[in-house]
């Protein structure tokens, strides 16, 4: 039988950025890598797209070569039911590969990695004494490659992607990885600062650095522009979509190893109940943790496995989903891990959260409704229609379901 030939129909030129890390005291060589970059525009709705990748003297739509060929599709114009997923603090593990081929299972129409991408710069201060290697990019993105090839892979940043040596705020690395939306206050100084709309559902991606009383190396360095872009910007999606979901790194309210960061409450969390945000996503801690409804700072309702919530009555609910595949931590001592069937509802934590001296100001509080320490991710399914909701469940890495609940606004 013979083979039909074929080609691609439209060819285009990479964009070269080039990244040079210098030798760095007591560490690795110095390091050129070199990130290409290809802009698709003018693309169809609902469309399913085939590319390759060549060079010179290679042609990756040969007749002998189609298993380099790879797919996206794009967005419906008017999607009706959709899954997106979300995750922080993933590295380069055995897990983390795991996590991907589940998550991919799950037929993403996007995906969001709430920071601590890769764990090149180890030490996560933000520093140039930091240990760093960023040969660790080279492995993480052949990593990423099983599901980034054809699910849209939107990162923002955390401590550890604070990469000292390429800019003064350390994302110069970034912006030669990444080609992100450039609609946040200043997409040059703050790569990880932008929004999209898919859907009836807006996304919102911050870069906690700025704002953080845990780990201040980049603290203030956007001078309140970022969070002044973030009022605007979720006042102008509050009268666009259904719902509103918010990103980033550092944890507004959590109970493992960093705790909840008053930086992030101080600036931000009033203005998410302002717009009254439907959902917001948090890495940094190593674990699955899930709030109740937090309204005024405590719990507005209580939202048990399961059940249904109302951020236009109930506050909002903050999810920790930092177990990507970095290795993992704990619950303070006396807490237990909770299944769905295992949580007990009137449980109390005795933790702290960050102050703006850098002290940890402790805390007993009773928001921290489910929690778990194995390798997991967020998976949320949007629907639209007359009675729009999200459902939002967390996922094991053997694809058990160990946490749900539903987002219904004004029912």
């Amino acid at each position: 039988v013979g083979v039909t030939p074929w080609a691609l129909s439209r060819r285009i030129e990479a964009e070269v950025r080039a990244l040079h890390t210098p030798g760095l005291a007591g560490q690795r060589g110095a390091l050129d890598q070199y990130y290409l970059h290809a802009a698709l525009d003018r693309l169809r709705p609902g469309t399913t797209y085939y590319y390759g990748v060549g060079h010179e003297g290679f042609d990756p739509a040969g007749t002998e070569r189609h298993a380099t060929i790879g797919h996206f599709r794009t967005a419906p114009a008017r999607p009706e039911k959709f899954v997106f997923t979300a995750f922080g603090d993933q590295g380069v593990t055995p897990d983390a590969l795991a996590n991907d081929k589940v998550l991919l299972g799950r037929g993403p129409a996007f995906h969001l990695h709430a920071g601590d991408i890769c764990y090149a710069d180890g030490i996560g201060h933000g520093e140039a004494s930091d240990i760093y290697d960023p040969g660790a990019w080279d492995l993480f993105l052949k990593q990423t490659e099983t599901v980034a090839r054809s699910v849209p892979w939107m990162v923002t940043t955390g401590n550890h992607d604070m990469e000292a040596w390429y800019s003064p705020n350390g994302y110069g690395g970034q912006s030669a990885r990444w080609s992100l939306p450039e609609n946040g206050f200043d997409a040059k100084r703050a790569p990880g600062v932008y929004s999209f709309v898919y859907g009836n559902v807006g996304i919102v991606a911050l870069d906690a650095n700025d704002v953080s009383y845990e780990i201040p190396a980049n603290k203030g360095y956007s001078d309140g522009r970022q969070t002044a872009w973030l009022d605007r910007r979720l006042g102008e999606l509050r009268g666009q979509v259904d719902f509103v979901v918010v990103f980033f790194h550092h944890c507004a309210y959590s109970t493992s190893t960093h705790a909840s960061d008053g930086g992030v409450r101080d600036a931000w969390v009033p203005l998410f109940a302002k717009h009254q945000v439907d959902l917001v996503i948090n890495g940094h801690n190593h674990v699955y943790e899930r709030t109740d409804a937090i309204k005024g700072g405590t719990v507005g309702r209580r939202v048990p496995v399961g059940a249904s919530t109302d951020p236009t009555r109930d506050g909002i609910v903050y999810v920790t989903a930092g177990g990507a595949g970095k290795s993992l931590y704990r619950f303070p001592v006396g807490v237990k891990d909770s299944y769905e069937g295992r949580v007990r509802d009137r449980e109390s934590v005795e933790t702290f959260h960050w102050t703006k001296s850098k002290k940890q100001k402790p805390d007993t509080v009773t928001w921290s409704r489910v929690r778990y320490t194995g390798y997991s991710f967020l998976s949320v399914e949007a629907e639209t229609g007359p009675s729009p909701r999200l459902t939002v469940s967390a996922l094991a890495q053997n694809g058990e379901r160990i946490d749900h609940f539903v987002v219904r606004r004004g029912k």
